[in-house]
């Protein structure tokens, strides 16, 4: 055979592409070192990265244990309650005020009523017993 004899001959249909073939993946841009996202801001010092979280969670409990020691106080058979109560939301408000002037939580109003409620639910009780006091003596 010589080499300048014609190939095989191509149909009518072999001149279309395939449409069921895989088509050819797009050429790839050049890969360059760092191309890929943007730098990141530089930090500068004294400026923190993320804001400081804030805990209110001593001026939640001072408010939830003042209310409840404050209703404790009021219902003259649970005093027992509202004395502890009043104690707690006395110690958690006062903790939750300096947590508000360190700047460490933003509910001062919600320690300062809990600190308020926690010192009325404590003498509340003290009314009632110096009140049942009273009474026993003049019957006595």
């Amino acid at each position: 055979m010589s080499s300048n004899t014609p190939g095989p001959q191509q149909g009518p249909y072999e001149s279309q592409a395939n449409p069921y073939a895989t088509p050819t993946p797009p050429a790839q841009p050049p890969q360059y070192p760092g191309a890929g996202y943007p730098a990141a801001p530089p930090v500068h010092p004294g400026m923190a990265g993320m804001p400081m979280q804030l805990s209110n969670g001593m001026g939640t409990a001072a408010l939830v244990c003042g209310i409840v020691g404050l209703v404790c106080g009021i219902t003259y058979f649970l005093w027992v309650f509202a004395v502890i109560l009043g104690i707690l939301a006395i110690i958690f408000g006062a903790i939750g005020k300096g947590k508000v002037s360190r700047g460490e939580a933003n509910n001062g109003g919600s320690a300062t009523a809990g600190l308020v409620c926690g010192i009325i639910g404590m003498v509340l009780p003290a009314i009632y017993l110096a009140a049942l006091d009273a009474a026993l003596d003049s019957i006595f």
